[in-house]
C-alpha cells in the first residue's frame, strides 16, 4: 500500500444514486466512529477558544460539508451551555443528507440547512459568518482545488475558520481497519473510511497549503484519532452594533 501521495477515487457515498435510507446508515457509522474516537472535541475546543479571544454579542456559525448536521448540533449543545447566541448554518451538496439533517435537528431552532457547491463562484457571495467549520471533507477535494476552497473561506469567515481532517498514514489505516470490524455496520463506511484515510493529508502537505494563504495566522495540530485540526484566524473585520 502505497501512501506516499493522496488518493482521491471517488467515495460511495458521494454517489448521488445511494437513497436517503442507506445515507442515513452510513452517517450513523461515521458518527459512531466520530463519538467513539472523540474525533469533533477538537473542533468544540477550536470553536471556544476563537469565541474566547474575540467576545461578540452573537456568532454565526457556517458548516460546511455539513452531512447530518451532527456537528452544528453539538455546537448548539456546547452554545446552550455556556451561554452564547449562535445562528447556525450547514450547507452539503447532497440533498439526501440535508433531509437526514432536518430531521435530525428539529429540536435545534439556531440551525438552517442549504443545498450549495462550495466551488461554485456564486457560493462566497450568498454567506458571510464569524466561524467556518469544516469537518472530514477538504479531503474529498482535489489538490488543486484546495487553495480556492481554502481563500474563499477565509474571506468568509470574520474571525476564523476550523479545518477538522484526516492523518493520511499506515497506521491510522489498520487501526481502522480493525475498529470497523467490531464497529461499524455498513460496508459503504467501511469501505470509505478506509479511503478516506487514504485521501488524507501529512502535515507538511497542510502546511504547504497554509503557505498560499496571506494574511492569515495558521495552527495546525495533530489530535487524537489521526486527525489535523488546522485553525486559521482571520480577525481583520469586526461587527458593530446600533
Amino acid at each position: 500500500m502505497n501512501l506516499a501521495h493522496r488518493n482521491r477515487t471517488p467515495e460511495l457515498m458521494d454517489d448521488p444514486t445511494v437513497g436517503e435510507s442507506m445515507l442515513e446508515q452510513v452517517l450513523e457509522d461515521i458518527n459512531r466512529a466520530n463519538q467513539l474516537l472523540n474525533g469533533n472535541r477538537p473542533t468544540i475546543t477550536a470553536v471556544n477558544r476563537l469565541v474566547q479571544d474575540y467576545p461578540e454579542k452573537s456568532y454565526t456559525i457556517l458548516d460546511v460539508g455539513c452531512g447530518d448536521g451532527t456537528m452544528l448540533r453539538e455546537v448548539v449543545r456546547w452554545a446552550r451551555k455556556n451561554k452564547y447566541s449562535v445562528n447556525c448554518i450547514g450547507i452539503d451538496l447532497s440533498e439526501n443528507a440535508l433531509r437526514v439533517a432536518r430531521k435530525k435537528s428539529i429540536d435545534f431552532p439556531e440551525i438552517q440547512y442549504e443545498r450549495q457547491d462550495v466551488l461554485d463562484d456564486n457560493f462566497a457571495a450568498n454567506f458571510e459568518c464569524d466561524i467556518l467549520l469544516c469537518t472530514l471533507t477538504m479531503h474529498h477535494l482535489y489538490n488543486e482545488h484546495i487553495p480556492k476552497f481554502l481563500e474563499r473561506f477565509t474571506k468568509l469567515a470574520r474571525t476564523g475558520v476550523i479545518i477538522n481532517d484526516l492523518q493520511r498514514s499506515r497506521f491510522a489505516y489498520y487501526l481502522f481497519q480493525f475498529f470497523s470490524a467490531i464497529f461499524i455496520k455498513t460496508k459503504i463506511a467501511k469501505h470509505d473510511g478506509l479511503l478516506s484515510i487514504k485521501s488524507g493529508f501529512t502535515k507538511k502537505e497542510l502546511a504547504g497549503f497554509a503557505k498560499k494563504i496571506k494574511n492569515t495566522q495558521h495552527h495546525i495540530q495533530w489530535k487524537w484519532a489521526f486527525r489535523y485540526i488546522w485553525v486559521m484566524r482571520t480577525h481583520r473585520l469586526t461587527k458593530t452594533y446600533a
